[in-house]
């Protein structure tokens, strides 16, 4: 027998061990599925949340609250609260800028304003510090208050939020005009 072809036998052989292995395989894995969802274990937090999330909330994209919700709902999982307006996530595990997220939420269309906000555990003057130093936008304090409202050019805005600070984005959009109610004619 030619080398060549007891090289190629070796290798059919390989393959058809891998898939014999992979389809024993198969069956195993809804039972690995079911018993990894009965831990309570949550899908990690998607790659793409620094990118999406981070960039609605310094305002440098279209903030949808649509998308957002929908991008939220399959990140985390259903909203655990609906209140001011808003759809509150937990987000357990997320980070934005060296910072722990703990909670997103995103409006509803209950306001003239569309936005997409994010909790911060930590305060309003070190999540200003570690923005400026990933990204290099500044904040400045646009009010004499005791706890003042922080606000970037592009109208991101740092507030306190008890010992923790939120991150919004808000654009006005405006609501379809009320239309008079039509006049009966004869």
């Amino acid at each position: 027998m030619p080398a060549g072809l007891n090289i190629a036998a070796r290798r059919r052989r390989g393959c058809r061990a891998r898939l014999f292995a992979s389809l024993l395989a198969l069956p195993l894995m809804p039972l690995f599925a079911l018993a990894l969802a009965g831990t309570g274990a949550q899908a990690a937090v998607p790659t793409t949340f620094g990118t999406i999330v981070g960039n609605a909330l310094l305002c440098r994209d279209a903030v949808d609250n649509k998308y957002f919700y929908d991008y939220l709902l399959n990140a985390f999982g259903p909203a655990y609260k609906h209140d001011g307006g808003a759809y509150w996530f937990k987000s357990d595990g997320a980070t934005l800028w060296g910072v722990e997220i703990s909670e997103v939420m995103v409006s509803d269309d209950t306001s003239t304003f569309v936005f997409a906000g994010a909790v911060a555990e930590t305060t309003p003057e070190q999540l200003e510090q570690a923005i400026a130093a990933q990204v290099g936008m500044q904040y400045a304090k646009i009010d004499s208050s005791a706890f003042p409202v922080r606000e970037a050019k592009p109208a991101s805005r740092i507030v306190y939020f008890d010992r923790k600070s939120k991150i919004y984005c808000a654009k006005f959009q405006p609501l379809p005009p009320v239309q008079p109610k039509a006049v009966r004619q004869r």
